[in-house]
This record gives structure tokens, C-alpha cells and sequence, in this order.
């Protein structure tokens, strides 16, 4: 059961992965690609090398993260 679940963990990372790649090819293709999708500044190159997928620039991602923090007590 133990592996079951984790099994299926996995195939729903995979499953979001795949999504976030084929929503960057997306921008890609629409020269969107590298700007931020709430303030609409650049990424910055070093986040999208560790994170090719990104589409918030830190300070965005940062808020973001703050606010689901506090979400969730």
C-alpha cells in the first residue's frame, strides 16, 4: 500500500510537470517566454537556469509563497 501510494505521488508530479513544460513551450512559441505572469518583468536568467519552467520572477514567487504560508496557518 506504502508503495502504491507513493507510485501514485509520483505520476501526479509527473502529470504537473508535464503540464508546466507544455505551458512554457506555450510561451515559448508566443515570445512570452521569461517575463513574469503578475508583474510582467523579466525573470531573470539564473531562475530560469534553475527552473526553465518558472513563470513568477523571485520577488513574485517569494510573495506568493508568503501568502500560501499564511493560507494555511
Amino acid at each position: 500500500e506504502e508503495e502504491f501510494s507513493l507510485e501514485l505521488r509520483a505520476r501526479d508530479r509527473e502529470r504537473k510537470l508535464i503540464r508546466k513544460i507544455d505551458s512554457t513551450i506555450d510561451r515559448i512559441d508566443a515570445d512570452d517566454y521569461g517575463f513574469c505572469d503578475a508583474c510582467g518583468i523579466e525573470v531573470g536568467i539564473k531562475r530560469l537556469e534553475a527552473r526553465p519552467t518558472a513563470s513568477l520572477c523571485i520577488d513574485c514567487k517569494t510573495l506568493d509563497e508568503i501568502k500560501e504560508k499564511l493560507q494555511r496557518g
